[in-house]
C-alpha cells in the first residue's frame, strides 16, 4: 500500500505550554552500559526524537530530567534543551518534581513525556493538551487500548467512563490486571495545580516510589476529573522501548518511513526494504539506490547520483551525477561526475575531484585528487594532493608512514605513475613527470622528467646523435648471450 503524502499543513503549536521529559532510567534490559534513551535509533539518540516533538509541540526548549548515570545526555542535547537533576531513581512523581524549579514562571499548561518513547506523535501532543483544557481538567492522560498490556500501568475507570485511577503492575490485582487498557506515559497539567498538588505525592507501599499517576487519585479526590485520549494499539509505537528487540522493531517501523519520505521527493529504490537510510541523510531528486545500501549520518547525495548495491556512504558528501558501486565511503568529499568502484574504500579525510575515477580494490586516506584523475586499479594513495588529469596505474602506492610519523606526498599535473609504482613520503612529483614500472620513488622527481628504477633515477632523454648502445655491462650482446661482469653463479 502507497503511504500517504507528508504534504500537510502544520498546525499552530500549544500556547504558554513547557514540556518535560522523563529520562533518567538506565533501562536494564537492554542489558547495556549506555543509557537507554541514548541508544541511536536510524543514526540519533532515541531521546533526540523526543526533544524534536517537544519541541515542534510547544515551540520552546523542553526540559529533560536526567540521573547521575545517564549524565552523558546533558553534552549531547546542551543546545537543544534545559535539564534537571534526579540525584536518585525514587519514581517518575519525584522525577517531575525535580524539574518545576527549571519551569519558566509563564508556563500555563505542562507536558510529560517518556524520554523512551520516539515514536510519539506531536498531533497527538497537541489533542492531549487540547482535550484538557475543552473539559477543563487539571490533567490528562493518553491510554491506549493494548494487545498485550505486559508490565504497563492499568487505566480503571470509573461506571460513567471517566478515569478514575492508573494502577502499576506491581500493585495491581487480578481484576485490574485484566483490564487491557493502559497508561501511555503521556500527560498535560494546569501548570498552577500541578505546583500546588505535587507535593502531596506520597511513596508506593509496595515499590517505595513516588508514582507520577497518584496525581489522579488527587484530582478525584478534589472532585475534578481527569481527561484522556483513548488510541488504539499501534504496533507499541506509544508504549515506549524496552529491550533490543523493541529497539529493531522500532527501527524498522522509522526505516519505512524515512524511505516513503525520500521516494515522496522523487529518489528511486530497487528495494526500500534494504535501504537503510539514517533520519539525517539529505538525498537529492532522482538519486537511484539499489539493494542493500547504507547510508549514515550526515551523508548528502547530489541529484541523479546512482549508489550501487552494497554500498555504504558515512558522514560524506556525494555530487551530482556521480556512481557508486559496491563501495565504502567515510568522512569524504566527492564532486560531480565522480565514478567510484566497485570495491573502493575512501577513508576520512578524503576528497575526490569533479569527473574523477577511482576503481576497484583502490583506497584513498586523508588525499584530495584533482579533477580528472585516474586511479582505476588496485593501489593506496594516503596522506597525499594529487593534481588534475594524473594517471595513477594499477598497484601505485604511497609509503606515507616511517613508523614514527605521517608524511604527504604531492604529485603534480597530468603526471603518469607507472604500474607498481612506489612514492616514499615525503616527496614531490612535478607537473608532466613520469615513473617507470616497479620505480621506487625516494627523491623528488622534478616536472617533465621520468624516473625509473630501485632506487628511481632520472633518466635523461637520449639525443638524437647518440648511437645505440651496444655491449657494455648488462647490456645484451647482439648474438643474445648476457655480457654482464657478474660471476654467472654469484647471487
Amino acid at each position: 500500500m502507497k503511504p500517504p503524502s507528508p504534504d500537510e499543513p502544520p498546525r499552530d503549536q500549544i500556547p504558554d505550554t513547557v514540556a518535560v521529559i522523563l529520562a533518567g532510567g538506565l533501562g536494564t534490559r537492554m542489558k547495556s552500559r549506555t543509557p537507554k534513551v541514548l541508544h541511536p535509533l536510524c543514526g540519533r539518540p532515541m531521546l533526540a526524537y523526543v526533544i524534536d516533538a517537544a519541541r515542534e509541540a510547544t515551540g520552546r526548549r523542553p526540559i529533560v530530567v536526567y540521573s547521575p548515570p545517564t549524565a552523558a545526555l546533558r553534552t549531547m542535547f546542551e543546545t537543544e534543551a534545559d535539564f534537571a537533576l534526579q540525584a536518585e531513581p525514587r519514581g517518575t512523581g519525584d522525577a517531575l518534581q525535580a524539574a518545576l524549579p527549571s519551569l519558566p514562571d509563564d508556563a500555563a499548561e505542562i507536558l510529560v513525556l517518556s524520554g523512551d518513547v520516539p515514536r510519539v506523535d506531536v498531533e497527538l501532543l497537541r489533542d492531549l493538551g487540547g482535550q484538557r483544557r475543552f473539559e477543563g481538567s487539571p490533567m490528562a492522560l493518553v491510554a491506549v487500548q493494548a494487545l498485550e498490556p505486559g508490565g504497563l500501568g492499568r487505566v480503571v475507570r470509573a461506571d460513567d467512563g471517566s478515569v478514575e485511577r492508573v494502577v502499576e503492575v506491581k500493585d495491581a490485582d487480578q481484576t485490574e490486571l485484566e483490564i487491557d487498557e493502559i497508561n501511555a506515559g503521556l500527560y498535560a497539567f494546569d501548570a498552577a495545580w500541578l505546583r500546588r498538588r505535587i507535593a502531596d505525592l506520597r511513596p508506593s507501599p509496595a515499590t517505595g516510589e513516588i508514582y507520577l499517576t497518584h496525581l489522579v487519585e488527587l484530582a478525584r479526590a478534589e472532585g475534578v476529573t481527569v481527561a484522556s485520549v483513548s488510541v488504539e494499539d499501534d504496533g507499541g509505537r506509544l508504549l515506549g522501548i524496552n529491550d533490543r528487540f523493541e529497539l529493531a522493531e522500532a527501527e524498522r517501523e522509522m526505516r519505512a518511513k524515512i524511505n516513503a519520505r525520500h521516494m515522496w521527493a522523487g529518489v528511486s529504490m530497487r528495494d526500500p526494504v534494504t535501504a537503510y537510510i539514517d533520519a539525517t541523510v539529505e538525498l537529492a531528486p532522482d538519486v537511484t539506490l539499489e539493494p542493500n545500501v547504507i547510508l549514515r549520518g550526515r551523508t548528502r547525495v547530489g541529484e541523479g547520483t546512482f549508489i550501487g548495491a552494497g554500498s555504504q556512504i558515512v558522514d560524506s558528501a556525494i555530487g551530482a551525477n556521480c556512481r557508486v558501486v559496491a563501495s565504502m565511503i567515510e568522512g569524504s568529499e566527492v564532486e560531480d561526475q565522480v565514478e567510484i568502484g566497485p570495491f573502493s574504500h575512501l577513508r576520512a579525510g578524503s576528497y575526490v575531484s569533479h569527473g574523477s575515477e577511482v576503481g576497484n580494490f583502490a583506497e584513498i586516506k586523508n588525499s584530495r585528487l584533482g579533477a580528472r584523475v585516474r586511479q582505476h586499479h588496485v593501489s593506496y594513495i594516503g596522506d597525499a594532493d594529487v593534481g588534475a588529469r594524473t594517471n595513477i596505474g594499477a598497484g601505485t602506492i604511497t609509503a606515507n608512514y616511517d613508523g614514527t610519523r605521517k608524511h604527504r606526498t604531492t604529485i603534480g599535473e597530468e603526471v603518469f605513475l607507472g604500474v607498481d609504482t612506489m612514492l616514499r613520503a615525503p616527496v614531490t612529483l612535478g607537473d608532466g613527470s613520469k615513473t617507470g614500472a616497479g620505480a621506487v620513488v625516494t627523491r623528488d622527481v622534478p616536472a617533465g622528467k621520468l624516473a625509473v628504477g630501485v632506487p628511481a633515477r632520472i633518466r635523461e632523454p637520449r639525443s638524437p646523435e647518440e648511437p645505440p648502445r651496444k655491449g657494455g655491462a648488462g647490456a645484451p650482446s647482439t648474438d643474445g648471450r648476457n655480457t654482464s661482469t657478474r660471476h654467472p653463479k654469484s647471487r
